[in-house]
């Protein structure tokens, strides 16, 4: 009895919905891939190869660039989940147990696109491993704390925050599993999971209820899923945007002497390696300086 409460529980129906969409096709976002084609037009060859070996801070490049290229992404994404939410809304009432579930996974797994998307724009690593159609706890986790933001939850505002700061603090190309599984970060996350599993079904029936005339409810679905997605996708852009892990700043030393606080980086000598590599700085702002390029 106590099992089944558990398995109905707003948090595990957020849980299956999650991840039910993270195999969906086209769900998970290949960083690689993305990041070429966001950033061609927005920087340089060089900055490119080191936002793809790196990360967009790394490599230098401006927040107000990265921004551009988010809009792009948000609007692409914008347009495509509502299109599908509206086609969705053609057969009308009649068709709905069958055209409700399946619009509801596209609409999260659109929200999974856009928070992939966001988060390597402003130099999150990568979210999900390669290969197989499992999700790990932290991916799952980091992701819940993505969807808070996007729903206005003030908690996951500051959850991001401190899960940023770590990757950040120890140039982390993976995800931090402890701090998102473990710390004080998790049962917020649990928190966030249960409210997000009571908005979805609120979102479910007033989509249902779109949906219920033929040809009409097309539009008004269509309508909906934009004046709810467009605004969430925005408001996840802004907070990561405005983390210090996406600044500049937040990169790599390579090939010079900085002098912070009495602290200095030796200088690379000619012939060594020159790749890109992290320093740990005694000062509050680690800057991010590049031989021969003002970024």
């Amino acid at each position: 009895m106590n099992q089944g409460k558990v398995s109905e529980s707003p948090e595990s129906r957020f849980s299956v919905l999650l991840v039910g969409a993270a195999r969906l096709p086209g769900v998970r976002i290949d960083r690689e891939t993305y990041l070429k084609k966001a950033l061609a037009r927005h920087c340089s060859a060089d900055q490119l190869r080191i936002a793809i070996e790196e990360t967009p801070a790394a490599a230098g490049i401006p927040v107000d660039l990265l921004d551009r290229a988010a809009n792009d992404s948000i609007r692409y994404e914008s347009a495509k989940v509502s299109a599908l939410s509206a086609a969705a809304g053609v057969p009308g009432a009649i068709a709905l147990p069958a055209t409700l579930p399946a619009d509801l996974a596209q609409y999260v797994g659109h929200m999974l696109r856009i928070s992939q998307k966001l988060a390597y724009l402003y130099s999150w690593p990568e979210l999900f491993s390669e290969g197989g159609d499992d999700v790990d706890d932290a991916t799952m986790n980091v992701l819940t704390l993505f969807f808070g933001v996007m729903f206005g939850v003030s908690s996951a505002n500051g959850a991001v925050g401190k899960v940023a700061a770590q990757i950040s603090e120890q140039v982390a190309k993976k995800l931090p599993q402890k701090a998102l599984t473990q710390g004080v970060v998790y049962p917020i996350v649990k928190k966030i999971a249960g409210y997000l599993g009571v908005e979805m079904t609120k979102q479910s029936f007033a989509k249902s209820v779109s949906k219920a005339i033929p040809i009409v409810g097309a539009a008004v679905s269509g309508g909906l899923t934009f004046a709810t997605y467009l605004p969430m996708a925005k408001r996840l852009k802004k907070h990561l945007a405005g983390l210090e892990l996406a600044r500049p700043a937040h990169g790599f030393v390579v090939g010079e002497v900085v002098e912070d606080e009495g602290v200095s980086v030796p200088r690379q000598e000619e012939g060594q390696d020159q790749g890109v590599a992290p320093v740990k700085r005694a000062g509050p702002v680690a800057a991010l300086i590049r031989r021969g390029r003002n970024p």
